[in-house]
């Protein structure tokens, strides 16, 4: 069971507004208490803070608002002492442009750093002209992925924001300085990698342009998602850094599909353990990407859900997540966010999630039932990927304000990064001082004092459902099985082992549904969980009531 924790916005621990290390290791009992077993923490490095410490200046360095390497040392021994590992945010597809390599880059062509990163001509030598980049390829923040720069008159290749430059991983001097660094960190006793974009390290070296979708920009994705030698560069890794310790490792993996993850973290490839993939949570999507209404459908999501069940059983392992950093919050999402039915529905989402196989991971508030913000202006939001968007979109005329407004609050991922709500005090007790973002009105409801100890809360359901997955091997090991996959309104399906069997039956809307029991399971009475106290089942054809989750259970 894996706690992500965004470290600006978990626990201040100084009074600054921003949270900070030892707010986390002032936090570390209430993790002990949740029952999980892994903390993935999100990037500590030094950092300017352009993209919330995704561009790291210094990779042995903490940056100087989360505290001191003193800090996380007291942190890391806090929790190993709490039986709880550490794995590290790795963001090694870029730097930061303040980083020390980049630094030296850009100084000369010459520069034995140059080849560091990836820099072209342009192709009629006038960056006054859109036309003139090396290629039309779009960044994932919006605008042209080349930033043209003047003291050596070429361009670097930025896939993200213009201040997070791409490393050639083509260099072999750049590979080696990467598994120093990560040999460095595991030697400290970290626990693993969550390693960031890993699937875009490799590049097509032709640098193509892109299709144009949307009328900006081409999209360079294919060419710079699972790229020719990426799996190379990872079996390279794993020689030499990852088979060293006994870790974990996760990789996100933009544009993996099933097939392709069976490469990143098929059980004898020797690279890593689990990859994220996107495909449930880019459903929805529309012209302009997520900056839609983003509704999904529910059969899109079953089926999208149970393909990586299947397509990696007895192969690999699947990582399960509703949300993370990058996500709006779950429940807002999937479930419904309006106060008669959030409670409900937070815990029918991490019923449907926990049952299933492979290693749940749990995102800082979603075991509160935490919900998205619904912010009044764009003065708000501190994302950089909403304000390039925001001038793209906006002020280039293709969407309306109060439209645009609308989707960055349904899909931004501020949403993600709006302080942990700890209780009902002045700003949630985030912090006694400014906070760095603004905090969510309804904490004053939504907080973990007032769950901690109420047997009916989120929190205690989340508790529930990990001490079962502890304890009940079916829940690890068991097959899956997607049942009634036509259905708009119910998630069902099965997990089976040698021993016995579940039957999970999810209810995803605000009505009652009837669904009539597999006769295997006709005269089954075994609830072992749901999140209504009353729930019984007494006849052949159920009334699943709104939101209802419940698992039953039968020897096999």
């Amino acid at each position: 069971m894996v706690y992500q924790i965004y470290p600006r916005s978990f626990r201040d621990s100084n009074g600054d507004g921003i949270g900070d290390l030892k707010g986390i290791t002032e936090k570390m009992e209430y993790l002990k208490e949740l029952g999980i077993n892994v903390i993935w923490l999100s990037p500590v490095y030094q950092s300017p803070n352009d993209d919330n410490g995704y561009d790291i200046s210094d990779y042995q360095n903490i940056m100087t608002e989360f505290g001191t390497m003193t800090d996380f040392d007291e942190m890391l021994e806090c929790a190993h002492q709490s039986e709880i590992r550490v794995i590290m945010d790795l963001v090694v597809n870029h730097t930061s442009d303040e980083h020390k390599w980049f630094v030296e880059s850009r100084k000369s062509q010459d520069n034995p750093y140059r080849d560091y990163y990836i820099w072209k001509k342009g192709k009629n030598g006038n960056p006054e002209q859109k036309e003139d980049a090396p290629n039309n390829w779009g960044s994932c923040f919006s605008g042209s992925a080349w930033k043209y720069d003047e003291q050596t008159e070429m361009y670097f290749l930025h896939m993200f924001s213009t201040k997070q430059p791409d490393l050639n991983w083509e260099n072999e001097k750049v590979r080696k300085e990467i598994y120093e660094m990560m040999n460095w960190w595991g030697n400290k006793g970290i626990d693993g990698f969550r390693m960031d974009v890993i699937s875009m390290i490799s590049k097509n070296t032709d640098y193509p342009d892109g299709e144009v979708t949307n009328g900006l920009y081409g999209d360079g994705t294919i060419y710079v998602n699972n790229g020719s030698k990426v799996h190379d560069y990872l079996k390279e890794m794993n020689q030499n850094v990852i088979s060293n310790f006994d870790w974990m490792t996760v990789g996100e993996g933009a544009g993996v599909d099933c097939k392709e993850a069976l490469n990143y973290a098929g059980y004898n490839r020797n690279e890593l353990n689990m990859m994220f993939h996107f495909e449930h949570v880019n459903l929805g999507q529309g012209p302009y990407g997520k900056w839609c209404e983003g509704k999904v459908k529910l059969t899109e999501l079953k089926e999208v859900m149970s393909k990586w069940q299947n397509q990696l059983e007895g192969e690999a392992w699947n990582s399960l997540y509703w949300d993370n950093h990058d996500q709006p919050r779950a429940v807002s999402r999937f479930g419904n966010d309006l106060e008669e039915y959030r409670v409900r529905s937070a815990k029918m989402l991490a019923t449907c999630l926990h049952f299933m196989k492979g290693t749940p991971y749990i995102f800082q508030g979603e075991e509160l039932g935490m919900t998205n913000n619904k912010c009044s202006g764009f003065d708000e939001f501190r994302d950089i990927e909403i304000k390039n968007a925001y001038h793209e979109l906006v002020e280039g005329g293709e969407i309306e304000e109060q439209d645009m407004l609308h989707f960055v609050n349904r899909m931004g991922r501020d949403n993600a990064r709006f302080p942990m709500q700890w209780d009902d005090s002045a700003n949630a007790g985030f912090t006694v001082g400014e906070p760095w973002i603004g905090v969510n009105s309804n904490y004053k409801w939504i907080n973990a004092k007032m769950q901690i100890h109420d047997a009916d809360s989120v929190f205690s359901y989340y508790k529930e459902l990990i001490a079962l997955r502890h304890k009940m091997e079916i829940m690890v090991y068991g097959k899956y099985q997607l049942l009634f996959p036509e259905s708009e309104e119910l998630f069902v399906y099965t997990r089976t082992d040698q021993m016995e069997k579940l039957l999970v039956i999810c209810n995803f809307t605000n009505e009652e549904i009837v669904y009539c029991l597999p006769d295997d399971f006709f005269d089954v009475k075994k609830v072992v969980i749901s999140n209504y106290k009353d729930a019984m089942i007494f006849s052949k054809n159920v009334t699943m009531r709104a939101y209802e989750a419940v698992v039953l259970r039968k020897n096999s």
